[in-house]
């Protein structure tokens, strides 16, 4: 899918902030683990940190845990996280390496999170989704075709949105922000953008 970013300005895709706070020491420190496996090579990096996260935190809903986490050093601390917690983790574990990557969204019969990334010296943004696997959903890095969480349906009313954010959409945000946990949450979370 072709993204159209909200800015030319690629430092945006790069910032930290409230959500994607990768100057946080445990983000940093995940960061400097992960990148110490792959000897300096970005693309490996890029596919050690999207597989952290799709593997090593659970998404809560499959797990049964109704804490609810969205900064990304809290998703680290605690090891849990819905879609959008897990993307605001894997944005910041990519941006503490120097690699641009930002937000995208589907409108399924929720609002779904996942990123988009862009290597240095590559033309275009690539999605990833590291929702996390489990019967019936089979997410994979993939640089040449994308092999995400979900596939819309048109036909159902869903849809991929092709805008590229640089920070988490503020629906989402308050969302998190304002939910007691994930039970709550569903009934906070708006369905589209």
């Amino acid at each position: 899918m072709m993204l159209t970013p909200v800015t030319a300005d690629e430092s945006a895709y790069l910032a930290a902030d409230e959500a994607v706070d990768h100057t946080h020491p445990l983000v940093r420190e995940t960061a400097a683990r992960l990148s110490a496996r792959t000897d300096g090579d970005l693309t490996a990096y890029a596919r050690a940190a999207y597989e952290f996260v799709r593997d090593a935190i659970p998404h809560s809903a499959d797990v049964d845990d109704w804490r609810l986490t969205w900064r990304a050093s809290d998703v680290l601390a605690q090891g849990v996280g819905i879609c959008h917690a897990k993307s605001h983790a894997l944005v910041a574990l990519l941006r503490a390496e120097g690699i641009p990557a930002g937000f995208c969204y589907q409108k399924l019969n929720v609002l779904h999170g996942l990123i988009a990334l862009r290597l240095p010296g590559a033309r275009r943004w690539v999605r990833q989704d590291a929702r996390g696997n489990k019967p019936g959903v089979n997410a994979q890095f993939s640089l040449d075709r994308e092999q995400l969480a979900f596939s819309v349906w048109p036909e159902k009313g869903e849809c991929d949105y092709p805008v590229l954010y640089a920070e988490p959409h503020p629906v989402v945000l308050r969302a998190l922000r304002q939910a007691r946990d994930r039970a709550h949450l569903w009934h906070l979370l708006d369905t589209a953008l």
